[in-house]
């Protein structure tokens, strides 16, 4: 399978604080790749390394064939990762339809198979919504603006810190059901998020960290086969 994101030995820092050993962690073409651990084990610190939001000071990571190790953001986006942050990163003074006409663009190969009206039939939501400003909008309706907003970009790679975080059920139903049509379509994603259960069910591949270091990495359909690892690891 070909990679489209590949790291290779990620020493992550913050300060003086050593926040990840020596990480591999690779995403291929069309995978669905989830991220777990207890809070603090440095999976959200693996995902802005991956994106060059925190630099790695040793390692290397590779995005479709090319060295990006020291590639700012914006360049590492360019080759087609949209990120899906924790937080939702929606900016004030923007009303939905900026955001969607903000983000709005062909991917790194020219296609432009995610329009604003595709976005919007997937979240019926953010239609009625149009003219509110972004933070004005509830918590489960800023994660689809966020998630529809990094689609527009027309990515091979999504990837989503704490997809569903502080979410009322029926909005994270809702959530999980559009990450699965995306997974349909083809678009590799990489999910962190604390629903084992849905993560193991919806994944093709899990990752486990422990203490800033990979620990497991395998089929999330082994995983689930035993859950002496998940016990052990994350107290499931």
């Amino acid at each position: 399978m070909e990679a489209l994101i590949d790291a290779v030995g990620l020493h992550t820092y913050y300060g003086a604080s050593h926040i990840l050993h020596g990480v591999d962690f690779r995403v291929g073409r069309g995978e669905t790749v989830c991220l777990m651990g207890r809070n603090g084990m440095g999976k959200t610190t693996t995902l802005r390394s991956l994106l060059g939001l925190t630099r790695a000071r040793r390692g290397t990571v590779t995005v479709r064939g090319r060295d990006m190790t020291r590639a700012d953001p914006s360049a590492i986006a360019r080759q087609g990762i949209a990120y899906v942050p924790e937080g939702r990163g929606i900016f004030a003074g923007l009303s939905v339809r900026e955001h969607l006409i903000m983000a709005e663009r062909p991917g790194p190969d020219g296609r432009r198979e995610w329009t604003a009206e595709r976005v919007l039939d997937y979240f019926p939501r953010l239609a009625e919504r149009l003219d509110n400003q972004g933070t004005n909008l509830s918590g489960g309706e800023q994660q689809m603006l966020s998630i529809g907003r990094a689609l527009l970009t027309n990515p091979d790679v999504l990837v989503l810190d704490e997809a569903t975080e502080g979410l009322a059920p029926l909005i994270r139903r809702d959530i999980w059901n559009v990450i699965r049509a995306i997974k349909a379509t083809g678009i590799a994603t990489v999910i962190v998020d604390k629903n084992v259960k849905v993560l193991l069910d919806l994944t093709d591949r899990s990752v486990i960290m422990v203490k800033g270091r990979v620990v497991y990495d395998g089929p999330s359909a082994e995983l689930k086969a035993d859950p002496g690892v998940l016990q052990t690891h994350i107290g499931l």
